[in-house]
């Protein structure tokens, strides 16, 4: 099967380094990659991930030939611009998170995607995690009943000269990192009836970002709770997703090295009424994303997560951050 022609747009995003997974799937076949910023392409093109790519400005890799799909992973002010030159030039898009801060731009590049049957997959790193891919499964088959609560926490320590640049962003620390879990919420539960946004400075760093954050989604039968610090010490290990529901009850931690605890009301296949433990070989980010786009963009399957569902998530994100939504 012949491979999929691939560019990347940008390495100054935090997850570019994802650049590798396409880089030695047989699923996809590089073009080039594109920087502008000489310092950052200097840097880039001194590291093994990016050694003999062919570097390309914009418009020589939209215009290269069999160029089917671009990463978008340029910093997060240009991702909405980058990822619209792209749907106009007729390319399926993986883009990084979140989608940028203007909705109306994020709703008009959903519509022309749609429009010309184009991919737009979001770079949310834990939706094909496999623990996540079995809270689905047990969704799916209603073994945890009808979902009435979800409590999932993403925080980490950040440095001061990073801290810095996420406080240019009015969102802070909800709309770089706790994207990656609302994604996951609204997976589950869908669009909320009211969002509830609680964002607070609570650093003694005179850096202005909103470190320390909350968000209440409301549903007519289920409450969900996301929160995210830039101060939690060993943060990565108690990054976690709960789901509870009227016939069992899923917890997911750590996200990053996932293990599950779950608990059922009754027997379950070959699980046990009660609590049991379910461990999981680790795995690598974007692996199963890139599979998947593949597979989209080779008319293999329908895309699992649908532009409205996108659309919803970064709705719902901009106003959790207090920004706004037209």
């Amino acid at each position: 099967m012949a491979r999929i022609r691939y560019g990347q747009i940008g390495v100054g995003h935090a997850h570019a380094n994802k650049f590798g997974v396409y880089r030695s799937s047989d699923d996809f076949e590089v073009v080039g990659v594109v920087e502008p910023d000489p310092e950052l392409r200097k840097r880039a093109a001194a590291s093994d991930l990016y050694k003999d790519v062919t570097w390309m400005t914009q418009e020589e890799l939209l215009n290269a030939k069999g160029l089917q799909v671009v990463g978008v992973e340029t910093h997060v002010k240009d991702l909405l611009d980058t990822a619209e030159a792209c749907v106009a030039a007729g390319k399926h898009i993986h883009l990084d998170k979140p989608a940028g801060e203007s909705l109306p731009q994020f709703r008009r590049i959903l519509d022309e995607a749609a429009k010309k049957h184009l991919a737009v997959q979001m770079g949310y790193m834990y939706r094909f995690s496999p623990a996540v891919a079995l809270m689905r499964d047990f969704l799916k088959k209603g073994w945890l009943g009808e979902v009435f609560e979800i409590h999932t926490v993403m925080s980490k320590v950040v440095g001061a000269g990073t801290r810095q640049e996420l406080a240019k962003f009015q969102g802070g620390m909800f709309f770089e990192l706790a994207c990656h879990i609302l994604d996951l919420t609204i997976g589950v539960l869908g669009k909320p009836t009211e969002i509830h946004g609680f964002n607070q400075h609570a650093s003694k760093l005179d850096d202005k970002l909103q470190d320390n954050q909350l968000a209440t989604l409301v549903y007519p039968r289920a409450l969900a709770t996301v929160k995210t610090s830039a101060m939690e010490v060993e943060g990565f290990a108690r990054r976690h997703f709960a789901l509870c529901g009227t016939e069992g009850t899923i917890h997911i931690q750590p996200l990053d090295r996932p293990s599950v605890r779950v608990a059922f009301s009754m027997d379950r296949g070959k699980y046990k009424k009660g609590y049991q433990d379910i461990e999981f070989e680790p795995y690598s980010r974007y692996v199963g994303d890139a599979a998947d786009l593949a597979a989209i963009i080779r008319s293999e399957k329908d895309p699992e997560f649908s532009y409205e569902h996108d659309f919803t998530v970064q709705e719902t994100l901009l106003k959790v951050c207090g920004l706004p939504t037209d």
